[in-house]
């Protein structure tokens, strides 16, 4: 690998960190009821470009769209760098192009959320529709960024045809991880409505509803751990040196959010514990796909002159 892909490496990692801080503060924006901080304008914040008023929720809000906007530039950036540095049909354009749709995808479920106002304390069930959404888009978005930076550091994508058991083991993991994602993003929704909004579930059916499938999260999460568990051991004799560390890793990762996530009912979902659980959590997806990725890929032989062609 010459300098120019290695620094395209690097960029594509950080692009990777930097989403999840973004994705930390959104939480935090939800947590903390600050999403009508900027009203129902978009692009724009109260009317203006940079608000006047210095209200907590309005900073709050307006920080997430100037870190939201910076990350969107940077995929911008990353698929342009990927489409002058990589030959037509190189891997790497195809993940970085699916990165970029995401990111728009991302940037418009955002817009809609607060154009159609299911931000703060807003109460109906279209709501935990577009949040769901959200959060699926979100780790969709966040496999692309992994799969641009682990292709352009050498790695294969993974094939989940003809990969036998592990394969459809693996898929059926990833899709469990990915409904057990929902379920919390459905059930940190509920607790922003009650813990933080203060509405009673007794005055509200929508309310006592996601309260009522609150229970349901954690029964999943456990459901989803033998699942993490059981792969990460099928794992452990693939032929990449890297899928053994993935593999546990993930499932480490994953014993230590059950704590976290038994300490977030018990002190009843403070905004801290909410962000270091949806960290983890984001950790444990993103590991999740490194690990299909090293136990299912098969490398790509390509010509010198290919790899190296603008």
């Amino acid at each position: 690998m010459d300098d120019r892909h290695r620094y395209f490496s690097r960029y594509a990692w950080g692009v990777l960190a930097y989403n999840i801080l973004v994705i930390l503060w959104g939480g935090f924006v939800r947590a903390t009821g600050s999403g009508a901080g900027c009203g129902d304008h978009w692009p724009l914040c109260n009317g203006d470009v940079i608000p006047r008023e210095a209200a907590t929720a309005t900073i709050i809000e307006f920080a997430h769209r100037i870190t939201s906007g910076i990350a969107l530039l940077s995929v911008v950036v990353l698929i342009v760098w990927a489409y002058r540095l990589y030959p037509r049909g190189h891997r790497v354009r195809l993940v970085a192009a699916f990165s970029m749709g995401l990111m728009v995808l991302e940037a418009l479920i955002g817009a809609g959320l607060v154009l159609l106002q299911y931000v703060a304390y807003n109460v109906s069930v279209a709501r935990g529709y577009w949040m769901a959404a959200h959060l699926f888009n979100t780790f969709l978005l966040l496999a692309a960024i992994t799969l641009t930076a682990w292709t352009a550091s050498g790695g294969s994508l993974p094939r989940f045809r003809r990969s036998g058991p592990l394969g459809i083991a693996l898929g059926v993991t990833l899709g469990s991880v990915l409904v057990l994602g929902v379920s919390g993003a459905v059930t940190a929704l509920g607790d922003t409505l009650t813990l933080g909004g203060g509405i009673d579930p007794a005055s509200d059916p929508i309310v006592a509803a996601l309260v009522g499938l609150r229970i349901y999260h954690p029964l999943l999460a456990l459901l989803v751990g033998v699942g993490v568990a059981v792969v990460a051991v099928m794992g452990r004799r693939s032929a990449h040196p890297l899928a053994r560390v993935f593999g546990f890793g993930v499932l480490g990762l994953y014993l230590v959010n059950l704590s976290i996530g038994l300490v977030n009912v018990w002190l009843r979902a403070p905004v801290e514990v909410q962000i270091l659980h949806l960290l983890v959590t984001d950790l444990i997806w993103i590991g999740l796909v490194l690990f299909a990725a090293a136990a299912l890929g098969e490398p790509e032989r390509e010509p010198e002159r290919r790899l190296h062609s603008a």
